[in-house]
């Protein structure tokens, strides 16, 4: 999750009861922390200023509250803040700009790069140029192009050797 006033990472997390039925989250980085409980220790000590509806406003932009729903399945963002699931495949589209600042607080990035196999070890690109290899070697074999395969043949060789 993000501060509600930066775009750091936020670390410190304050619930405030506004009233009985009334709570409020709000998010913060360390320094927007400390900046922001030194402004209310000062408010409080001076005048009572009343932070409902401020508060309110930067929870709702800034929490993902949407007002979208999911026309397949019917789920709000909202929905997906409370149980961490999503409801079906369209979800992610409908809530695409809500879900990017997720995605990267949890993953680091917003792209999914794919894993390789274990089998390719270390050092992958060899491992695409052999399978490619191979499978110029299959068609060239099919094609009765012997010297051609031998030649392939030897790059395999020189390539696993490596």
């Amino acid at each position: 999750m993000k501060c509600h006033k930066c775009p750091k990472v936020a670390t410190m997390h304050i619930t405030e009861i506004v009233s009985k039925d009334n709570v409020q989250e709000c998010h913060f980085c360390e320094e927007c922390a400390q900046k922001y409980l030194q402004e209310e220790v000062l408010e409080k000590e001076t005048i009572e200023v009343d932070l409902g509806p401020s508060i309110v406003k930067m929870v709702e932009n800034l929490a993902g509250a949407t007002s979208a729903v999911c026309e397949t399945c019917a789920m709000q963002f909202a929905d997906f803040r409370n149980s961490g699931r999503l409801g079906c495949p369209h979800d992610y589209t409908v809530f695409h700009d809500e879900l990017l600042p997720y995605l990267e607080n949890i993953h680091g990035e917003t792209k999914h790069c794919g894993k390789f196999p274990t089998r390719y070890g270390t050092n992958k690109n060899i491992q695409k140029e052999i399978d490619l290899l191979r499978k110029q070697l299959q068609s060239v074999i099919q094609k009765e192009k012997y010297e051609e395969a031998a030649g392939i043949r030897d790059k395999i060789r020189l390539l696993e050797n490596q």
